[in-house]
């Protein structure tokens, strides 16, 4: 059975996309930490990040570096975090997230309500 995210790139349940190529998907987390916070997936299922291959993984990274430039451009933040954890989903994942500080990281804090106006005026920010 197709994860989450396998269904979200085949475009079976909606998402805020911020980028796309080939091999790799971008969106808005529906539950962020901070405003912009985003994940970035390979389009190929693989559970555990460090069992993708090297290219696939190295690709990745670079793709997320592209976005990650994205996300400072538009929001308002010292850095851009990544984060891997990788429990929640079996489809490796990176978390972007805008910072000011390393609290904003706290995957236990409560998490921001955004209307979809809210995330969809962020993702047309970022995607820009």
């Amino acid at each position: 059975m197709a994860t989450i995210f396998s269904r979200i790139i085949a475009g079976e349940i909606p998402s805020y996309k911020i980028a796309e190529d080939e091999n790799y998907y971008a969106f808005l987390d529906i539950n962020p930490l901070t405003k912009g916070h985003t994940l970035v997936v390979p389009k190929k299922e693989v559970d555990y990040i460090f069992d993708l291959n090297d290219d696939t993984l190295a690709g990745m990274i670079l793709f997320a570096k592209r976005v990650a430039a994205r996300i400072k451009r538009e929001i308002t933040c010292s850095r851009v975090a990544m984060v891997v954890l990788g429990m929640e989903i079996p489809h490796a994942h990176i978390h972007l997230i805008p910072i000011q500080s390393e609290k904003d990281v706290d995957f236990h804090r409560e998490k921001l309500h955004l209307t979809p106006e809210e995330f969809q005026e962020i993702a047309n920010r970022i995607a820009k």
